[in-house]
């Protein structure tokens, strides 16, 4: 059985999961433009990768919690990885960036994708929020029952 502790563990989890999000997709758009960077070529989207983890403190909780999948899960961020997809060219000959051709190769962000990323990161947070405030509002009622 969950405890306070736990659901307060988990719920922090999530809401640090997504703000790692928020903070990914908020430097994907503020590089939207961005031609050239110190590694060289356009910017590269990023993305964060989640993976659920047991919820327990030490090694010793792990080996004695029996069975996995009765066990309460947490988010952690794993890896933040680049896209892969070919950057954007536009015919811009007079850009300082401009390939022979008089193309440059700009990074290859979807602005709406980027803001529907974000209304939902911001959702799950606010989630995480409201599971945190209902754990704790429990916990107080608990309190007020042994008065």
């Amino acid at each position: 059985m969950a405890d306070f502790i736990t659901g307060m563990r988990i719920s922090s989890s999530g809401m640090a999961a997504q703000r790692m999000r928020l903070n990914t997709i908020s430097s994907n758009l503020a590089n939207i433009n961005t031609t050239q960077t110190p590694e060289g070529g356009p910017y590269r989207r990023k993305d964060v990768v989640f993976e659920s983890m047991p919820d327990a403190k030490s090694f010793g909780e792990i080996f004695s919690s029996g069975d996995p999948k009765g066990q309460m899960q947490r988010v952690q961020v794993v890896d933040v990885i680049s896209d892969t997809k070919a950057p954007l060219m536009k015919y811009q000959p007079n850009h300082p960036d401009a390939n022979p051709e008089g193309f440059v190769a700009y990074p290859n962000i979807n602005m709406m994708e980027e803001m529907t990323n974000m209304i939902q990161a911001s959702r799950a947070y606010e989630a995480n929020v409201t599971a945190m405030q209902a754990s704790k509002d429990m916990a107080l009622s608990a309190l007020e029952i042994g008065r």
